[in-house]
């Protein structure tokens, strides 16, 4: 079970980031969203994903960062839901992750969100690829 959390899983590139909004789904579990889009080109990781705390809501960089870092912790303890049902169906994901909570969150709480947005998120999948069918 690996529970790294590297370079590999960070989604960098505008164009793809773009496209994601342009033309992808959303996925909502407070107090996240997630945008996402499935990926035809070969990435490094299952997934990548891009990490946000607006401005608006965090306006001192120290708590936006700190709410950054417990997102990318919960992704870190967390992924494993969802790249067990990536790598079986073979699909690759962009995903763009927004915490949209006025407050920090305790990192407990953070954990148990992130576990059921992405469950959520392999059900829409799931539900999706049943309908093509």
């Amino acid at each position: 079970m690996d529970q790294t959390f590297g370079k590999k899983y960070k989604l960098c590139r505008q164009k793809l980031i773009d496209s994601v909004f342009k033309s992808g789904n959303t996925v909502k579990q407070y107090p996240f969203v997630v945008h996402f889009m499935e990926v035809e080109e070969k990435l490094e990781a299952p997934f990548q994903v891009t990490i946000s705390a607006p401005k608006r809501l965090f306006r001192k960089a120290h708590d936006r960062n700190r709410v950054k870092r417990l997102m990318r912790e919960t992704i870190r303890k967390n992924k494993l839901i969802l790249e067990t049902f990536i790598t079986t169906n073979n699909k690759q994901l962009a995903l763009f992750m927004v915490y949209t909570a006025k407050e920090e969150m305790p990192y407990d709480v953070l954990l148990r969100k992130t576990e059921q947005l992405f469950i959520q998120l392999v059900n829409k999948f799931e539900n999706n690829d049943t309908t093509k069918n």
